[in-house]
């Protein structure tokens, strides 16, 4: 929107209203006759004095009626300046608000009240240059300015102080829709000073942790390199949200608080991580010692296995005592690796070290158990096989009894796996008395195997009653 032109040879502030120059109360003509007349010469002569006063130009009066509408025109001239000037003051504050909810929002409302400003800005502009040629058309000023100038003059700026009053009231509604967008933008923009103070705050406090971690020994030469990392993040934030935009300004210093609290809290951990890494290296140790152990009786185990029971009973647990020795070495090597991880301060690899080492000797001590409990299992089946018989036919009774609780005839889904996991045990049980030598293991195997199917199909009945089917 352009300023307020000015008139040739006059000067308007667009508020307040203009002033023109007053007119002569009388013209030339009439004061010189007074004068002439007063010299004693006659009538006659002073009545030829207009065309010798007129040498060098003069200008035309009208009488009362051109000085009206010259008023008039005049009149709406001010007008028509007084409603430019509020426009563009409309406009401009307006422009600040739209420019913040774009700044900050990106929804499809906020690209909507955009694109709706700028249509009223396109009329705004349109409104300012039907009121400058209007302005510009006529010089009320001009001494020969004739009454029906004057008043086109008039109606011409009136039309234009109307268009520009209704593009106001436009602009004023639009405006009054905008309060809910620029709420939410003024309360997104108010978040940007206090973010970006908190990332600031966390990127100190990161470094005096940091620097105090490093007085008492400690190098922490990774958490240095995710700090130093951070500067260019501050750089953008000290650029400002003018430069970056406020959404994207406001979530780079939330994750450079979090970062570099993340930082921090690893400086304050890093005395009892040691600690801990420490306590874990004796400890593993003690441990893989224990499994060398462990680990050397389960060849009498298989012994025993292999002179009581069938191949089928002994031959999964062969490599047991091969894999126990090597797992243990393999363990013993990676403590090794993570002693030296730990004095080198490389924590992170002396923790995956010794993740290692703990899963290398959990595996031995499984296998290691499970050649004894094997050997404790068969010896119990042996002794009394019934034992074993009862308790898998009692689940499997205690299901069948669930199935028909509130039923005369049993859920085919139900009782069809049922009666299947019945006629398993009676092979499992026929299987074991078929000849000398028992297949222990097969039918612990078998009866683990129907007990498992029971608890299945026990928990069905149970969901399927518990969602009312």
């Amino acid at each position: 929107m352009t300023a307020t032109p000015a008139t040739p040879g006059h000067q308007h502030a667009p508020n307040p209203p203009f002033t023109r120059p007053r007119r002569a109360a009388r013209p030339v003509a009439s004061a010189a006759r007074d004068v002439l007349t007063l010299a004693g010469l006659p009538l006659l002569a002073v009545l030829a004095l207009p065309a010798a006063f007129a040498g060098g130009g003069t200008r035309r009066w009208f009488g009362g009626r051109a000085e009206s509408q010259r008023a008039q025109a005049q009149e709406a001239k001010d007008e028509a300046a007084a409603a430019f000037y509020e426009l563009d003051t409309a406009q401009r504050d307006l422009k600040i608000s739209v420019e913040t909810i774009a700044a900050v929002d990106d929804s499809p409302a906020a690209r909507q009240a955009v694109a709706q400003f700028e249509a009223l800005g396109r009329r705004v502009d349109e409104a300012s240059r039907r009121y400058i040629e209007a302005v510009d058309a006529t010089d009320l000023d001009r001494d020969d300015l004739e009454a029906s100038a004057a008043a086109r003059a008039r109606s011409a700026l009136i039309a234009a102080k109307d268009e520009l009053l209704t593009v106001r009231r436009d602009l004023d509604r639009f405006a009054a829709g905008l309060g809910p967008l620029l709420n939410r933008a003024e309360t997104e923009l108010a978040r940007v000073a206090p973010a970006v103070e908190r990332a600031r705050q966390a990127l100190r406090s990161a470094g005096e942790a940091l620097d105090a971690v490093r007085g008492n020994g400690f190098r922490a030469d990774d958490l240095a390199a995710r700090l130093a990392a951070l500067a260019p993040e501050l750089t953008k934030l000290n650029e400002g949200a003018g430069r970056h935009g406020v959404r994207p300004t406001v979530q780079r210093a939330e994750r450079v608080t979090r970062e570099a609290e993340a930082v921090a809290a690893a400086a304050r951990r890093l005395p009892e991580q040691a600690e801990e890494i420490d306590r874990r290296l004796v400890s593993l140790r003690t441990r893989a010692q224990a499994l060398t152990t462990r680990a050397g009786q389960v060849e009498p185990v298989l012994s025993e296995l292999r002179r009581r029971f069938t191949v089928a009973c002994w031959q999964d647990l062969q490599h047991v005592p091969d894999q126990a020795a090597q797992n243990v070495r393999r363990a013993e090597e990676k403590l090794l690796e993570a002693r030296q991880a730990r004095e080198e301060q490389r924590w992170p690899d002396a923790t995956a070290l010794l993740s290692t080492v703990r899963a290398l000797l959990n595996a031995t001590d499984e296998a290691v158990s499970a050649a004894g409990d094997r050997l404790k299992r068969l010896n119990a089946v042996q002794k009394d096989p019934q034992a074993e018989i009862e308790r898998t036919r009692f689940a499997i009774r205690d299901a069948q009894r669930l199935a028909m609780t509130g039923r005369t005839t049993p859920d085919p889904r139900h009782a069809r796996p049922l009666d299947d996991c019945v006629a398993r045990l009676e092979r499992a049980v026929t299987g074991l008395e078929a000849g000398p030598h028992p297949d222990y293991w097969h039918f612990l195997t078998e009866t683990e195997a129907v007990r498992q199917t029971v608890a299945r199909v026990v928990a069905q009945i149970r969901e399927e009653r518990g969602a009312g089917r």
